[in-house]
């Protein structure tokens, strides 16, 4: 086994008995590593592991790409699933009160919704770093996602909360994985709240590696303008990205034209999706 994908909890599932809920997660496998980026919402993670016969005490990492709860709310589950000690690596600003304001619309809390305590009760060993944290010979993070370029922007409906004061959300505790294949990068996103192209720069810059093979996960399209639309196609063939397994907060329109700009190089991500590298 080269590199394995498997797509534990995601807004839609494959054919079969899988659960679907607004979230994402998706199990890093190499020959010697495993790694589960993020947990879903909720019970969907373990659920679908259950259904695919996936043993969870066998993973030997927990990354969390940020802290809100479409990403981290399956932590609880999981962590009683695995029994063990685990590191669970992230950012600091993950434990940000994190709030979402959209138009009439009151700020809505959307960021993890447990206490650390709780979660270190239950087996969690938090690993906070702003930085890359190498995980194996072919795995990282990214740690902090510069913003290099003039089209990507933060959805300005994000928020924290500073004592009775609200500022714009700069998710910096924004990430994804990164691996090292034969065949060029694959990175694994969360919700590349800070652009997926800016990822991919970065994830280039990280490596000196300059072949992306696949990119799966979210890329937060789903209120991308025209205009960011096509710069992004364009970035993305700039890049010769050869396989794009988007999801989750890429939107249902967004697909329908990356699809028929990408062809067969683009893939649905589904809950109970496996790839193969």
């Amino acid at each position: 086994m080269g590199l394995r994908l498997t797509t534990l909890s995601e807004n839609t599932s494959s054919i079969g008995n899988f659960a679907a809920e607004w979230g994402l997660s998706i199990l890093v496998e190499t020959e010697n590593t495993k790694v589960l980026l993020d947990t879903g919402q909720g019970y969907s993670c373990v659920y679908n592991a259950d259904t695919l016969g996936i043993d969870l005490r066998a993973i030997d990492k927990i990354v969390l790409s940020h802290g809100h709860f479409d990403h981290t709310g399956g932590l609880r589950e999981v962590l009683r699933r695995m029994r063990k000690r685990v590191e669970v690596i992230a950012h600091p600003d993950i434990w940000q009160p994190k709030f979402s304001r959209r138009k009439n619309e009151e700020g809505r809390y959307i960021g993890i919704p447990f206490q650390q305590s709780e979660l270190e009760s239950l087996g969690a060993l938090f690993v906070l770093d702003k930085k890359p944290v190498k995980i194996s010979d072919s795995i990282m993070t990214t740690g902090e996602v510069p913003m290099t370029n003039s089209f990507e922007e933060i959805d300005a409906a994000l928020l924290v909360k500073e004592g009775t004061s609200w500022k714009q959300d700069a998710v910096m505790d924004d990430q994804a994985l990164i691996v090292k294949t034969k065949k060029g990068l694959a990175v694994i996103l969360g919700c590349a709240h800070r652009g997926i192209i800016n990822t991919l720069y970065h994830a280039r810059q990280l490596t000196g590696e300059d072949r992306i093979y696949a990119v799966v996960g979210g890329s937060h399209l789903l209120d991308a303008s025209e205009e960011r639309m096509w710069q992004t196609i364009a970035a993305l063939r700039d890049l010769n990205v050869q396989n794009l397994g988007l999801c989750h907060c890429t939107d249902l329109k967004a697909i329908v034209l990356l699809a028929q700009e990408f062809s067969e190089a683009l893939f649905f991500n589904k809950a109970g999706t496996v790839i193969e590298i």
